[in-house]
């Protein structure tokens, strides 16, 4: 565990930084005048890391994910995707959120190719569909490709919005709060599905979360923001095998991550509350 920006290695050679945010500021405009929600953030995610981020309510987590996006611009400050300045929206960026968004007039499968649709209009159907069901194949949904939305339980929705979110092959997953309103076994099923599927399409990634298990759990670095206006408070490496399993989180050296981090959050919140 370390203080600051760190680089992973990969074979003892230094990973490119896919996702660079340099000095953001940003502030919303309200009735009682500005708002300050990020001030001067710094955050480096090395291609191919699996990046959650932690803070107390309010503090700008989920600004920072349309920062990256794309959909809004800083006040001040820069964010750079894979060596470009983010100027817009960006079709290689996926987006995952708490509400699966599938439309309920498309049955599952044209849900998942949607983005297809979009972001790749010369490729065939055929290979469109080939490509959505090799994803919801490896998330246990095949057979269920030509039910609409409202015929599949919430974890079932969520599961074909994560096939919609990388279909595409986007450079970076953006999540925020995929799993927040899902019960705490059907959450816990789906972070086992989150990992089968980076091991088979290795992608970056950015979560958004208040649940400490889940950082540790998914991430390869968890970032602790400061209370609003956000900075980056703290950086912890996650150490634990890339083919871990839910039995991981019962294990000392997750609890002693997780006090840290409880710890790092009661920091931001400059209060003594235990946060879970």
């Amino acid at each position: 565990m370390s203080r600051g920006p760190f680089l992973l290695l990969n074979e003892g050679r230094a990973i490119e930084n896919l996702i660079e945010i340099k000095g953001v500021k940003h502030a919303y405009s309200t009735k009682a005048g500005p708002l300050p929600v990020l001030d001067g953030l710094e955050v480096a995610v090395p291609e191919g890391t699996f990046c959650a981020v932690v803070g107390p309510s309010g503090c700008g987590k989920s600004t920072l994910t349309r920062l990256v996006a794309g959909l809004m611009k800083p006040d001040e400050g820069e964010v750079w995707l894979h060596g470009e300045r983010v100027r817009g929206p960006r079709k290689t960026v996926g987006m995952a959120f708490q509400n699966p968004v599938l439309l309920e007039w498309r049955t599952i499968l044209e849900n998942v190719i949607l983005p297809l649709e979009i972001v790749a209009p010369t490729m065939s159907r055929a290979k469109r569909v080939e490509r959505a069901m090799e994803l919801l194949e490896m998330v246990g949904l095949k057979g269920f490709e030509n039910k609409r939305p409202s015929e599949l339980s919430g974890g079932m929705r969520q599961r074909a919005s994560l096939c919609r979110s990388i279909v595409h092959k986007p450079e970076v997953l953006i999540m925020d709060e995929p799993f927040g309103a899902l019960d705490a076994f059907t959450r816990e099923d789906l972070w086992q599905t989150m990992r089968e599927l980076r091991a088979a399409e290795p992608f970056t990634a950015v979560l958004i979360t208040h649940d400490l298990r889940e950082s540790v759990f998914l991430g390869d670095q968890v970032i602790v923001l400061s209370g609003r206006p956000a900075r980056t408070q703290y950086v912890m490496n996650v150490d634990l095998p890339a083919d871990r399993t839910l039995d991981v989180l019962y294990e000392k050296p997750v609890a002693d991550m997780l006090s840290v981090l409880r710890q790092q959050i009661k920091i931001a919140q400059g209060r003594d509350e235990e946060v879970h």
